[in-house]
């Protein structure tokens, strides 16, 4: 029975014109090649949906674009013999073909990387208190993630043009001067290779990592992303600060989060010279170890110093979890000390005094 309805439409087919014909395979191809990803895609995210954080299933969605493009050039590639194409389409088919199977095997194998290395960072958490070493990780692992991906990309774009006999044909002209060339490279893209060095060398030095609290060009912030030739620092008021790579490396920088995530904060007050600096340390005490932002470590008052204006410097110290905890922290014990001094306190506030000198003698009082 089958075969009786094949045949009719067998005859049908040869009817019509080829061009149309050619039309309707290639349709037919596409279809079946889009109707058999989806069935894949289907089963492979039900075998997945146990462990939605696994590998495979992180594989599974990054593959679902790639396997579709594939899949319908498995299936053009297929029909190909039965489409009858003149010698000059059936070129072109080849050339095509020749350049779309390379750039498929690159985006395949950025694709495998980008896969592999998200999965290792999903599991360098750097949430936890102390996270100098889920950073690191992930610093690692993201620029080594851009140079796999620069390299591929570069690899899969010389394989590509490496197709086309004409291009063929230059490259080995270029090669042959590669020398005058090289030169005038290196001059021109300078600036570009200095910060593309210093990428790489960002990754044995590690002088900043991810979510590392810095203060560079007089602004404070954290390490958003590390590219391969600039740094963006997300400062504390939502801005971005896009900096080169070369200058982590050659210039000087605070960073707070170097050894750890843990800081000592410091708080100043300008009171008078006569303040009970014994009182004002007992309250600092209270203050700092009754708010939740204090990690227990340690805290302290000491009179550091004397101005030109008559006050006396005090300097709390007190210690906190990271560099945001501690900003706050020290916020926090800042206003609530000046609160007791201003209601308990009153004559720790600066006064002004004077010593007048009379030239002469006030004379005494007659009665």
């Amino acid at each position: 029975m089958m075969a009786g309805l094949l045949k009719p439409a067998r005859a049908w087919l040869r009817d019509l014109p080829e061009w149309l014909t050619g039309i309707i395979y290639v349709m037919a191809a596409v279809i079946a090649a889009v109707i058999l990803h989806r069935v894949l895609i289907w089963i492979a995210r039900r075998a997945t949906r146990a462990h939605p954080e696994g590998t495979g299933a992180v594989f599974v969605e990054r593959i679902n674009t790639l396997s579709r493009w594939l899949m319908i050039v498995i299936a053009l590639a297929a029909v190909q013999p039965a489409l009858d194409l003149h010698r000059s389409t059936a070129t072109l088919w080849a050339r095509a073909a020749a350049l779309i199977v390379p750039g498929l095997l690159g985006w395949g194998a950025i694709v495998a990387v980008g896969t592999v290395i998200d999965v290792m960072i999903r599991h360098a958490d750097i949430t936890v208190v102390d996270n100098l070493r889920a950073r690191r990780r992930r610093t690692r692992l993201g620029i080594f993630q851009r140079i796999l991906v620069s390299i591929i990309m570069l690899v899969t774009i010389c394989a590509m043009l490496m197709t086309i006999p004409a291009v063929r044909t230059l490259g080995v002209t270029l090669v042959a001067s590669a020398g005058l060339a090289g030169l005038a490279v290196g001059a021109a893209a300078q600036p570009a290779l200095k910060n593309l060095i210093a990428g790489f060398q960002m990754i044995f030095t590690e002088p900043i990592r991810i979510d590392d609290v810095v203060i560079i060009d007089g602004e404070w912030g954290r390490i958003e992303e590390i590219r391969l030739t600039y740094v963006v620092v997300k400062i504390w008021d939502e801005r971005r600060l896009v900096v080169p790579v070369s200058k982590f490396l050659e210039q000087s920088f605070q960073n707070w989060t170097r050894q750890s995530s843990a800081l000592l904060g410091s708080v100043f007050w300008y009171v008078d010279p006569t303040a009970d600096v014994p009182r004002l340390r007992a309250k600092l005490g209270e203050i700092v170890t009754a708010n939740p932002r204090w990690d227990g470590r340690f805290w302290n008052l000491q009179l550091t110093d004397t101005k030109p204006d008559g006050s006396i410097e005090l300097r709390g110290l007190m210690t906190a979890k990271d560099a945001s905890t501690a900003f706050d922290l020290r916020c926090d014990v800042r206003e609530a000390l000046l609160a007791y001094i201003r209601t308990e306190m009153p004559e720790a506030l600066l006064q002004r005094r004077a010593r007048v000198a009379l030239d002469t003698p006030v004379p005494n009082d007659p009665a």
